[in-house]
């Protein structure tokens, strides 16, 4: 952001002090407050009734539900990349990684929810780009927002099109396997209310665990069964001998990204009808974050040793990786439709900002969001199998993007929106200190993912290892 955008956004802090959620926000293109409290005296009767209908409908999320929205969105098959993360990092510093990374995680989301409860009528990060930067700012981050998200629901297509070839072991061309994993996701994306999907987080959850439990288990039954047993595997406590950059990067990343969790906050946060309970949700999950995924770095690590693969569940064995994708295939489903709901929601609300077709609870509400989420769900397809690089260019876009909506945006949103007098007064300082590292920490993601990834990609375009476009093998 310009100092010029900075300054204005500043100054228009002071009129935004007093913004209440039944007002407008102006050069907000989807309008900040809602349908029924902009329109109540031109709506008929029936209008009214479906109107009423509508906001209780988005209104049911408790913490407790919120709290499984965020593991649906955060916690998903990446926990079984972060032991390779640390065999290249090394159990001391993987840990400190893994329980470090987790607090900033923690604390960025804190701010996230703090922007919500300041500014009721924020429904998605786009909404926090028209606090900054006015309409330019809502649609650049509304158009980033949705641009990655897109990419992580083609990122989905993409691991379940493998987890199906890897289970089956068919000579099926895996371009099947991706349309079913399309046509899976779109069926679960058709509920529009987070609170009519909050049964799928306790099975998306217990898959995940459940996929972890296993790949621990056949781990160490192999550890112990090999010679020399468990003391027998060349672990360290402190990175591997040698280990270039972008291989100390690739292996933080897999960490940062694993605690991205605040990306789809804002959306998730609309549908609760006590938002100040927020608190608790990012506490729970964060604590949950940091205990799965430093215990399944740690012991599977430890049972493995520096030949661990990435997911760790390969390194469990044929049989018994094909289980365990068995197992995890609704994380892969229900996470991947969690992001195809909070994108079509946006774009759905946008479009029909002036009618009670945005509650989805009419026949045309229904026609209209099917569309959406078969148009979402088609285009996510056909980037993640278009691209021939698609894992690196998706690492990019996450290096772009997520390293700002869950790190160094935060801070900004601190400094702009909810700081309360100078800079440099007691009560500021030591947490303009804290947000001024969080910052630089989300600006280092940035650089080193982009630098790291576009490396990655020369590499594989020299070794002729990128695969061809729609093509029936995946790499």
């Amino acid at each position: 952001m310009t100092s010029q955008g900075v300054a204005h956004a500043a100054t228009n802090h002071v009129a935004d002090t007093n913004w209440d959620a039944g007002k407008e926000r102006p050069h907000s293109p989807s309008g900040s407050s809602t349908f029924k409290d902009k329109t109540m005296k031109e709506l008929s009767d029936v209008e009214h009734q479906i109107a009423t209908a509508g906001e209780a409908k988005y209104k049911r999320l408790g913490w407790k539900q919120l709290t499984l929205m965020l593991i649906v969105e955060a916690i998903a098959l990446g926990a079984l990349s972060i032991p390779q993360a640390f065999a290249t990092l090394g159990m001391v510093t993987g840990v400190i990684c893994c329980v470090g990374i987790g607090l900033i995680a923690i604390y960025t989301s804190w701010i996230i929810g703090q922007v919500k409860l300041a500014y009721p009528a924020v429904q998605h990060y786009g909404d926090v780009g028209t606090l900054l930067m006015g309409r330019f700012g809502y649609e650049l981050f509304s158009s980033v927002f949705v641009i990655q998200l897109l990419f992580v629901i083609g990122s989905h297509c993409l691991t379940g099109t493998i987890a199906l070839a890897d289970i089956t072991k068919s000579g099926v061309c895996s371009l099947v396997f991706g349309v079913v994993t399309a046509i899976v996701l779109f069926l679960l994306a058709l509920p529009s209310s987070f609170a009519d999907i909050t049964i799928l987080g306790y099975i998306d959850f217990a898959s995940i665990i459940l996929a972890i439990g296993i790949t621990i288990i056949a781990t160490g039954i192999q550890g112990t069964n090999s010679p020399g047993g468990l003391s027998s595997v060349a672990w360290t406590a402190l990175p591997k001998e040698n280990v270039t950059f972008s291989e100390a990067y690739v292996a933080i990343g897999d960490i940062v990204f694993a605690y991205s969790f605040a990306t789809c906050q804002f959306s998730f946060m609309e549908e609760m009808h006590t938002p100040k309970d927020f608190t608790k949700s990012i506490w729970a999950l964060g604590l949950i974050e940091i205990v799965i995924y430093t215990i399944t770095g740690a012991v599977i690590y430890a049972f493995v040793g520096p030949g661990v693969q990435s997911p760790a569940l390969l390194s469990a064995g044929d049989t018994i990786s094909r289980i365990a994708f068995g197992v995890a295939l609704p994380v892969i489903f229900i996470s991947g439709s969690i992001n195809a709901i909070v994108t079509g929601r946006l774009l759905h609300n946008r479009v029909f900002k002036n009618s009670v077709i945005r509650y989805v609870n009419t026949p045309k509400g229904w026609m209209t969001w099917i569309a959406f989420i078969a148009v979402i769900t088609i285009l996510a397809w056909v980037i993640a199998e278009a691209i021939p690089f698609f894992s690196d260019l998706l690492s990019i876009v996450a290096a772009l993007f997520t390293s700002g909506f869950s790190f160094y945006l935060p801070p900004i949103m601190w400094l702009v929106l909810l700081r309360k007098g100078s800079l440099f007064s007691g009560k500021n300082l030591l947490i303009g200190i804290v947000n001024f590292l969080v910052f630089l920490f989300g600006l280092a993601v940035l650089v080193c993912g982009l630098y790291s990834s576009i490396d990655d990609i020369r590499i594989q375009y020299r070794n002729g290892s990128i695969s061809s476009p729609f093509s029936c093998a995946q790499t």
